[in-house]
């Protein structure tokens, strides 16, 4: 299929060999479900995903360089996504989704760890499925533009938050895609969110509202 999608914009070889890549360790590690979920998870993973799914070969590339990644079976098996506790951490205490691989989830003992990844980054791994190569634009483009914006708002009245927590309020608690999957995890507004500023209200329901 990625050979295919691949052959108008004469990449069909690249794109097949991600798509066959992503097939395979798919296949050995019993990602998808087997059902019509699993299904649409594969078709977009294998089409209009394919950039995204070039991403998620990263986050495999650099876990297999560490003897310490701990792919985390429960939560990856027939789950439509892989999660490694260790894995590509740009940012050291934070989870980090690239196409249908979640890296750095950490100890998954606890119900409140599992419930960010089944909750808050799955919902980031469907993102970049249904908005395929618009994903990485649409999320960059915010945060870029948010952390202008965060400068600015800090320019005119510096006593509300320091500098740093009102860029990252503006770029990431207030990017829509973070939005969503905050809502979506139960937790908006988010802890570290400069207090009243932007989005008042949840985008959308919680998965399991009240939920620890």
């Amino acid at each position: 299929m990625a050979f295919v999608v691949g052959l108008p914009l004469g990449v069909a070889v690249p794109l097949g060999a991600i798509g066959a890549t992503n097939g395979g360790i798919a296949g050995w590690t019993g990602m998808y479900s087997i059902d019509v979920r699993g299904v649409v998870a594969f078709v977009l993973d294998s089409t209009w995903a394919t950039p995204m799914t070039a991403a998620a070969l990263f986050g495999h590339g650099v876990a297999a360089t560490q003897s310490d990644r701990g792919y985390q079976r429960p939560l990856s098996e027939r789950q439509n996504r892989h999660v490694y506790a260790r894995g590509f951490r740009p940012r050291k205490g934070f989870l980090i989704t690239l196409g249908n691989v979640v890296s750095g989830a950490g100890d998954t003992s606890s119900s409140r760890r599992q419930r960010l990844i089944t909750d808050h980054e799955n919902v980031h791994v469907w993102q970049a499925r249904w908005f395929g190569p618009l994903y990485p634009l649409l999320y960059g483009g915010w945060m870029l533009a948010g952390g202008i914006a965060g400068a600015v708002l800090w320019a005119i009245r510096p006593s509300r938050a320091p500098l740093p927590k009102m860029i990252e309020s503006c770029a990431y608690h207030l990017n829509p895609f973070e939005w969503w999957a905050y809502s979506r995890d139960d937790h908006w507004p988010p802890k570290g969110k400069v207090p009243g500023l932007g989005w008042k209200r949840p985008l959308v329901r919680p998965f399991r509202p009240g939920g620890s």
